[in-house]
């Protein structure tokens, strides 16, 4: 698989000096989110360059070895032992090039947001806690953490300090709620700033939600 991942990118209406990359959940596409940004509230003038990666496509073992985009390979419903760590290291390199994309072009990484729904979540909060450079914020919508209840080994001293938001379906039937507040936890009692919200809705996204969404992106870069 290649190292570089196609994606969609929204850019805004003027230069962006700051960017979101979003990555999706399993079985999904970068064009799954990309038409969320409207539904964000966000000012006509906004920064934002929006990056919607697409995962490498690969067999999935809970879903009988299907081939699907994926950021790793689920193993089991088991929380602790259901993530494919070398999947997960492997797409953490991927991510991690998107993020020293943007240094390059010139986007200071300390207005750079990681963002993810289900699987991508998960990956958003791996990547970003391990990161070696201070990011914006760090959004983790209706996921888990690859150690049930253990945040990743190696956590960077850059992100100690990163806006954390973490989002969750009361009614989410595929990643349990249970699995979301493991993580909420974990991140709380190792002193995260994180901002922890749930809403009336399964494993999706609700229109209001996104508008809290689009507050707190500004939020992170309006320091």
């Amino acid at each position: 698989m290649s190292s570089v991942l196609e994606a969609i990118v929204v850019e805004p209406k003027g230069p962006a000096t700051a960017v979101v990359i979003w990555l999706h959940g399993l079985g999904d596409s970068g064009a799954g989110f990309a038409p969320v940004v409207p539904a964000l509230g966000l000012p006509a003038d906004h920064p934002f360059r929006f990056i919607f990666p697409h995962a490498p496509e690969q067999a999935v073992t809970l879903n009988g070895g299907y081939i699907m985009r994926a950021w790793y390979d689920i193993k089991s419903m088991d929380l602790h032992d259901r993530a494919d760590m070398p999947g997960v290291l492997a797409s953490e390199q991927r991510i991690k090039a998107l993020i020293n994309e943007q240094i390059a072009s010139g986007i200071p990484s300390q207005r750079i947001v990681l963002a993810g729904f289900s699987q991508g979540g998960v990956m958003s909060l791996f990547t970003g806690l391990r990161c070696e450079h201070s990011l914006a914020g760090i959004m983790a919508l209706s996921c888990y953490l690859p150690g049930g209840d253990a945040l990743p080994a190696q956590l960077s001293p850059a992100n100690r300090h990163t806006r954390i938001l973490q989002q969750h379906g009361l009614k989410d039937d595929v990643v349990p709620l249970s699995a979301g507040i493991l993580a909420k936890e974990a991140l709380t009692a190792a002193g995260y700033p994180l901002q922890w919200q749930t809403y009336p809705m399964p494993h999706s996204v609700l229109p209001n939600q996104l508008l809290d969404i689009g507050r707190w992106l500004l939020a992170c870069v309006a320091e």
